[in-house]
């Protein structure tokens, strides 16, 4: 919304003071989760639902989501392709690794198990390296809600102490880069909180 110059009136929950689960809350969103949307006495959840509704509505930017038939579908086709193929590894490797036992939900898990969530969050690397970063970007030579989405899912594994090898996956660790580049300073104070929890002493040793 702040990169595509949108007015919004900002209303942040704080998940941990679980101000999402409260009554109130429901209202709004009945998942209690975040993000959501009030628009008049219209409210709405889900990222993605949010971004096609603002936009059909004329309040998005049309450089992030396109509102030609082809090029919105290409963003269309990674924001549904990344659900299982970025957001369910490197979510759940960050959730096992670093959410988990920072807030003593659970304990660290062993070598083996990180090792495999680790092969899990590569192999779909691999995917993004090899079928969706032919040019600069995920759709194109140009920054747009695909590439926000993919590299928030991807950023997050920092806390776990997980960098994108450079060697690994030269084309990823490139476009991390330009996609923050890009969207800065937007990028980095959409995440400032978690790089302030990242500096808590819980790592995985991969």
């Amino acid at each position: 919304m702040k990169l595509g110059k949108i007015p919004f009136d900002d209303c942040p929950v704080a998940l941990r003071k679980r101000e999402h689960l409260t009554d109130e809350y429901k209202k709004i969103n009945r998942f209690q989760k975040v993000p959501a949307i009030v628009d008049g006495n219209f409210q709405l959840s889900e990222s993605v639902a949010i971004v096609r509704y603002l936009s059909d509505k004329g309040q998005f930017s049309e450089k992030l989501y396109p509102k030609s038939l082809e090029a919105r579908a290409r963003v269309d086709e990674f924001l549904e392709w990344q659900h299982l193929g970025i957001r369910v590894p490197c979510g759940l490797f960050f959730r096992s690794v670093w959410l988990y036992p920072v807030n003593g939900i659970a304990p660290m898990p062993k070598t083996e198990k990180i090792q495999k969530l680790v092969k899990d969050v590569e192999t779909n690397l691999e995917f993004v390296e090899r079928l969706w970063l032919e040019k600069d970007f995920l759709i194109g030579d140009q920054l747009t809600v695909a590439d926000i989405f993919g590299a928030s899912e991807i950023n997050q594994m920092k806390l776990c102490q997980y960098n994108v090898s450079e060697k690994q996956f030269p084309k990823v660790a490139k476009w991390l880069a330009r996609v923050r580049e890009s969207s800065n300073p937007y990028f980095d104070e959409a995440h400032n909180f978690v790089y302030e929890k990242s500096k808590q002493a819980v790592s995985a040793k991969v």
